[in-house]
C-alpha cells in the first residue's frame, strides 16, 4: 500500500516541514487541493450535502502547482499531487505548462489530480458557466495529454480551438499521471475513461464500497482514509482494490511531523517508494 499525507488540511507555514518529513520517512506522496479564488458572497459556497459554507473568504490561497514546485526543491523522492486542480477555470495552455513544469523540476514526480467542482461562486467569477464545467474538464484533459505527448498540436473543440503549436518541454514522465476526483457518476465516469485512476473523497471501509461498485474494476483508486484506525485494517483496503490511502494522523496541526513519524515506524514504512507514471 502507498500512503500520501493531505498539505491542505496543515496551515500553509507547516506544508514544508511536513512535505519534508513524508519525504524523510518514506511516504509516497503530498497532496496539495486548490481553489482559484473565493467570492464574498458565501450563499454560493454551501458544500453538497451540508448546510455550512463550506469555504471561508479569508482562507488563503495559493497556486497548487507552483507551490509544490517548490516544495519540490526541498524533497527528493515524495510524489507531489493535487487533489484536486480545477482544470478547466484555465486555458489547457496554461495547466498543461504548470504540470509540466513540475514534471520537469522534480524530476518526475507531478501528479495532476483534477476535478470539476463543486463551488459556483469561483466560476461565476471567472466569467466561465458553471454547467459546462464537468464537458470542459473532458476536453481540456484531452488537450493537455496531447500537449505532453506529441511535438505540434492543433485542436478544434467545443471549448477550446488553436492553431498548430509546439509545446516544450514535455513532462519527464511518459505519461503524467491524470487523476480524477469527484463521487458523481460524471465523475466517476472520467476516472475510469479518461484518466489514469480515482481520488475519492474522505471514506471509511464501509462508506467506500458503494463508490467502487460504481466505478467498476481496474481502475486504480486512491481514497482519502482519515478515520484509518490500525495496520490490521490496510489489507481490506487492498483487498477493494485501494492502491493509495491519503492519511492524517495527527489531530493539530502541529503534531503532525511526530504523528507522521508515529505512523511510519506502525505501519512499516520505509524508502521503498514506487513512483507511478514512469
Amino acid at each position: 500500500m502507498k500512503f500520501g499525507v493531505p498539505l491542505g488540511l496543515l496551515h500553509p507555514a507547516a506544508w514544508k516541514d511536513v512535505a519534508v518529513a513524508a519525504d524523510e520517512l518514506g511516504f509516497e506522496s503530498v497532496w496539495l487541493p486548490e481553489h482559484l479564488v473565493f467570492a464574498t458572497d458565501l450563499s454560493l459556497a454551501v458544500y453538497p450535502g451540508g448546510d455550512d459554507p463550506g469555504i471561508r473568504p479569508e482562507t488563503p490561497l495559493f497556486d497548487a502547482p507552483a507551490y509544490l514546485c517548490w516544495l519540490a526543491a526541498h524533497t527528493s523522492r515524495v510524489l507531489l499531487g493535487t487533489a484536486v486542480q480545477l482544470l478547466a477555470l484555465r486555458h489547457p495552455f496554461v495547466s498543461a505548462r504548470a504540470f509540466a513544469t513540475l514534471d520537469v523540476v522534480s524530476g518526475g514526480r507531478a501528479v495532476c489530480g483534477v476535478g470539476a467542482g463543486w463551488y459556483r461562486g469561483e466560476w461565476d467569477a471567472a466569467g466561465i458557466p458553471f454547467e459546462t464545467r464537468g464537458a470542459r474538464l473532458d476536453e481540456a484533459i484531452a488537450v493537455v495529454r496531447r500537449l505532453w505527448t506529441e511535438p505540434v498540436v492543433a485542436h478544434s473543440g467545443r471549448f477550446y480551438s488553436f492553431p498548430e503549436v509546439a509545446f516544450e518541454p514535455k513532462p519527464v514522465q511518459r505519461r503524467l499521471p491524470v487523476l480524477a476526483g469527484g463521487e458523481s457518476a460524471a465523475a466517476l465516469r472520467r476516472a475510469a475513461r479518461l484518466c489514469d485512476g480515482w481520488i475519492s473523497m474522505p471514506h471509511t471501509l464501509g462508506s467506500i464500497r458503494p463508490q467502487l461498485d460504481r466505478l467498476g474494476g481496474g481502475v486504480p483508486v486512491t481514497a482519502h482514509a482519515y478515520a484509518l484506525g490500525s495496520p490490521d485494517e490496510v489489507p481490506a483496503w487492498a483487498a477493494l482494490g485501494v492502491e493509495r490511502l491519503i492519511v492524517r494522523p495527527w489531530t493539530r496541526g502541529r503534531d503532525a511531523v511526530a504523528a507522521l513519524t508515529a505512523f511510519a515506524a506502525r505501519y512499516g514504512i520505509g524508502r521503498d517508494i514506487q513512483t507511478i507514471g514512469r
